[in-house]
């Protein structure tokens, strides 16, 4: 009987246990659950430039923009394309904003044969057209909430903010896994432009 009983005191303090861990709110899976982004990690900011053999096929992307239109890469070929990943949430991200703004305004200024394209993530597309609007970005973003867009850019954006630069075939030359500054964004485009093999 006494062995029952012990037993038994094992078995529920055993269950006790195991609810104690399923239901940690720190845990990594009721984060990823709660959907809060609490172990978000950034980019480290490293830089880099693909030599033109070993870049990988065309990137093909073609979405709904934030603002409810359609977009497509292919659009872009036969000049440098900028993607940008990034989303709201991302204090990075937010951070880079008015950087990017001004690559895409001198860039334009200057006439180079440049697109610029956002690709929004994690959040919905009425959240990122706001977030544009009120940061005065001009260039479009698609928006991305599941993640998809992200998959066909080959694993070169895993974390956010990322930003690429593709070549006018559309193969990614360069990229930056974080915070991106103009000057080195333009210095990529125009790598890419010239034709540099980095």
């Amino acid at each position: 009987m006494k062995r029952a009983v012990t037993t038994v005191v094992a078995l529920v303090a055993a269950v006790l246990m195991l609810g104690a861990c399923t239901s940690d709110p720190n845990s990594v899976a009721n984060q990823a659950k709660d959907g809060d982004r609490k172990g978000y990690v950034s980019g480290d900011g490293s830089i880099e430039r693909i030599a033109v053999a070993r870049r990988g096929p065309a990137v093909d992307l073609s979405g709904t923009t934030v603002d409810g239109k359609k977009w497509s890469s292919a659009g872009a070929r036969g000049k440098a394309l900028v993607v940008n990943v990034w989303g709201s949430w991302c204090s990075p991200c937010v951070a880079e904003a008015p950087a990017l703004q001004k690559a895409w305004s001198d860039l334009s200024t200057a006439r180079k044969p440049v697109q610029f394209i956002g690709i929004d993530v994690q959040e919905s597309a009425a959240t990122g057209a706001a977030f544009l609007r009120s940061r005065g970005v001009t260039y479009p973003s698609l928006t991305d909430q599941p993640g998809v867009l992200v998959l066909s850019l080959q694993g070169k954006a895993v974390s956010t903010p990322t930003t690429l630069v593709l070549d006018p075939q559309g193969r990614i030359a360069g990229r930056v896994n974080g915070e991106v500054t103009a000057t080195t964004l333009t210095d990529l485009v125009d790598d890419v432009l010239s034709g540099a093999t980095g």
